[in-house]
């Protein structure tokens, strides 16, 4: 029923009507939405859980959070590298520490993608977390912490960026010069 009155209440003459009709719509079928992607969490198999979690980027709430905060102590790691992204687009700083927890994930894919989820926050306390990553065996993982600490952009991992450029795989050195040319300037 409710949504039957909100559906009508767009066809108001009055613009302010139509206007808080069209708001009060998205904030109830946000709330179902949400409902429904958190049974999808719960009873869901594996596939259609990373779907739930997928989904749950273009969901504004913040009720997401303890969501993907639980998926990311999921055993699958499928799970946690899509919470790992989910939360990295979504840059709310009080996750900040779970993602980092997770460049020492067991897996390695999920070790990349929280490199990369970090370079979408803005804090020079990951340089230190970032740079540890630029010595590790995974191409990959140092690649995507090069990147990270490019796009973050403080001028503390100059040296290590720089040091990087000696690295003996070709793509961790193109990493570390494209990097260093996004530090700020101090």
């Amino acid at each position: 029923m409710r949504k039957k009155v909100l559906l009508k209440a767009l066809q108001d003459p009055e613009e302010v009507v139509r206007q808080a009709a069209s708001q009060a719509l998205e904030k109830v079928e946000t709330s179902w939405s949400l409902s429904r992607i958190t049974a999808m969490l719960k009873e869901g198999n594996r596939g259609q859980q990373v779907q739930a979690i997928i989904a749950l980027e273009r969901v504004d709430s913040p009720q997401i959070f303890p969501l993907l905060l639980a998926a990311l102590k999921n055993p699958d790691a499928d799970i946690r590298a899509a919470a790992v992204q989910v939360l990295g687009n979504k840059a709310h700083p009080k996750t900040l520490g779970a993602l980092v927890k997770h460049l020492k994930d067991p897996h390695p894919a999920v070790r990349v993608h929280s490199a990369v989820a970090l370079g979408n926050f803005a804090d020079a306390r990951l340089v230190p977390y970032l740079v540890a990553c630029l010595q590790d065996a995974d191409e990959e993982l140092v690649v995507n912490a090069a990147r990270s600490l490019g796009k973050i952009g403080f001028p503390q991992a100059e040296e290590p960026l720089a040091s990087s450029v000696a690295d003996s795989r070709a793509v961790v050195r193109a990493a570390a010069l494209l990097a260093l040319a996004d530090l700020k300037t101090v």
